[in-house]
């Protein structure tokens, strides 16, 4: 049995609505590249330790990187969101400097 419409341009029937919900698009976290920088002092060995330690690189890859470094000058170990390349660069950092190494690394933005 349908209802008569109280008003114009009501529909006829039982009242139906379908219910939408938007989603948010997301964004991708920008990415940024952790890089070492060359110098004089710090030795090729423990450079290659720390790309291990740090970046969890096999030897072969931690030797690679760490002569890319020492021929170009600068060389990336990484690719990773704010929060983890900082850590990687505060960690590359503290242990140079319990060392008593001058080595730098930094990072910058994909």
């Amino acid at each position: 049995m349908s209802r008569r419409p109280e008003k114009p341009g009501e529909p006829i029937g039982p009242s139906v609505g379908i219910a939408t919900r938007t989603r948010p698009k997301t964004k991708k976290p920008d990415m940024y590249k952790v890089l070492l920088l060359n110098d004089d002092y710090t030795p090729m060995e423990f450079v290659v330790q720390i790309i291990q330690d740090v970046f969890h690189r096999d030897r072969d890859a931690a030797t690679r990187i760490m002569l890319h470094v020492h021929q170009k000058g600068v060389g990336v170990c990484g690719v990773y969101t704010y929060e983890v390349a900082e850590t990687k660069v505060a960690r590359v950092v503290e242990l140079a400097r319990q060392n008593q190494h001058p080595l730098q690394c930094t990072m910058e933005r994909e």
